[in-house]
């Protein structure tokens, strides 16, 4: 039996996540593509995006690069939701800013208080 976990849909989808991309042969830069086009054309929330923040980062995709694909599948899948898109990545993009701001002042204050108790 699996054990309990205080996050099981946020395990399940990681789970998922990680054996979609041990079973596909895309290089990084393809995938993240693929996947961002896939979440315009759903119309999905900007939670859905901030799931692919990280990889986009690390796979050296730009904002330009971003820009161009919502250009490319504008056509496809329409203006609205190419704006929607754009306003939930813009959400997701302030959530990882906003986390990345509260993680910086969280460790500042670890070393502060670090140094003031030693």
């Amino acid at each position: 039996m699996a054990t309990a976990s205080e996050t099981p849909v946020l395990d399940t989808i990681a789970a998922m996540t990680i054996d979609s991309i041990e079973h596909c042969h895309m290089d990084e830069r393809t995938l993240i593509q693929a996947r961002i086009a896939a979440l315009v054309a759903m119309d999905a929330p900007a939670v859905s995006y901030l799931a692919h923040i990280n990889p986009a980062i690390k796979a050296d995709f730009t904002v330009e690069q971003l820009q161009d694909l919502l250009v490319a599948i504008a056509p496809v899948v329409g203006t609205a939701r190419v704006m929607s898109a754009a306003g939930h990545i813009a959400r997701a993009f302030g959530v990882t800013l906003a986390l990345a701001d509260s993680e910086a002042e969280a460790i500042a204050q670890a070393e502060a208080d670090s140094r003031s108790t030693s």
